[in-house]
């Protein structure tokens, strides 16, 4: 969609230097942009602005004779909100495809598409302007919000609520049953697996990451958290609002954990732990059973998690040792 640069410093509230009138119609790094791309500069890469081709740049400030610059204190995330507003495109194939299989009980929005060979089985709420791509599965009884966009092959097992807003990757499993079983001396007695999912307003969920119902409860993703690809979240678990996870993390049976976290890649975190608000793990972390992480202890890691200080002090000593060894 082409914005002008007054448009775009508008929409975002920022003040603007140069041509106004300058027409932009993507966006590019400040490397690479060209004449009709948006792009922004951070502190460390100031001193590039002036040879890039872009359009326009979003600073943080400075004097920019000759160029065109929208100004903001926070230019990363001025451009994050610009971007999305310039490349998002009205979706011009709205409807039904002729493959598609809807239920005649389902309620569908208006402003909705189903794609081709789509799956949505009876009792399925969509909200308006939702997204549903090619070979999407939709079970009974489950909700889906407003504006929502599910990628191909993502798969929505019954009884799921999904809120506004949200978008689902490619082969993403929301609903799927939990690993429970009981032993009764000889053999594994699978466990009641009748709980539901909860996806709040505004989550991201990327591709091939399994989201597991709850056993007697309900699983749940909280508002605005952003969920990497080929994440494993199990029964019962709570991921607190705008907490991000990075790739490969698992996450085990009727774990907590709080608002606000960052927890890196390939984190493995025990059953019936929680993590407090705001605690940053970093990767391949382990969180036992039952552990409690506190955010006051700084950035954890290792297996088992621990302040980073301590973490890195010990690896020093480790080091050490092999050196001595005679």
């Amino acid at each position: 969609m082409k914005r002008t640069a007054e448009e775009i410093a508008g929409f975002i509230g920022s003040e603007i230097v140069g041509d106004r009138g300058v027409i932009l119609e993507s966006v590019a790094s400040l490397q690479n942009a060209g004449p009709k791309d948006l792009t922004y500069a951070e502190e460390k890469f100031l001193s590039d602005v002036n040879a890039s081709r872009a359009g326009c740049v979003i600073v943080r400030g400075g004097e920019w004779p000759n160029r065109t610059v929208i100004i903001s204190a926070n230019p990363k995330l001025a451009f994050a909100r610009a971007a999305k507003w310039l490349l998002d495109e009205p979706v011009d194939d709205v409807g039904i495809h002729p493959s598609a299989t809807v239920a005649p009980d389902a309620r569908i929005g208006e402003g909705v598409k189903i794609g081709a060979a789509a799956v949505i089985e009876s009792g399925v709420v969509i909200g308006k302007s939702t997204v549903i791509e090619a070979g999407c599965y939709i079970g009974k009884k489950t909700t889906i919000g407003d504006d929502c966009v599910l990628y191909p092959r993502v798969v929505i097992y019954k009884d799921v609520t999904i809120g506004n807003r949200a978008i689902i990757h490619a082969g993403a499993v929301i609903g799927a049953d939990g690993f429970g079983f009981v032993r009764d001396g000889k053999s594994h007695v699978k466990f009641p697996q009748a709980g539901k999912v909860v996806i709040e307003d505004d989550v991201e969920i990327g591709a091939n990451t399994c989201i597991d119902r709850g056993s007697l409860e309900t699983t749940i993703v909280r508002r605005g958290a952003k969920l990497d690809n080929l994440i494993q979240i199990a029964h019962n678990v709570d991921v607190g609002e705008h907490t991000v996870i990075a790739a490969q993390t698992g996450i085990s049976g009727s774990s907590v954990v709080g608002a606000n976290c960052l927890v890196g890649g390939q984190v493995g975190i025990g059953e019936h732990a929680r993590i407090d608000d705001n605690a940053i793990i970093g990767g391949q972390a382990g969180v036992l059973n039952g552990k409690r992480v506190r955010a006051r202890d700084g950035i954890l890691w290792g297996t088992p998690v621990r302040p980073l200080k301590q973490f890195l002090l010990e690896q020093a000593h480790l080091a050490k040792l092999v050196k001595e060894k005679p």
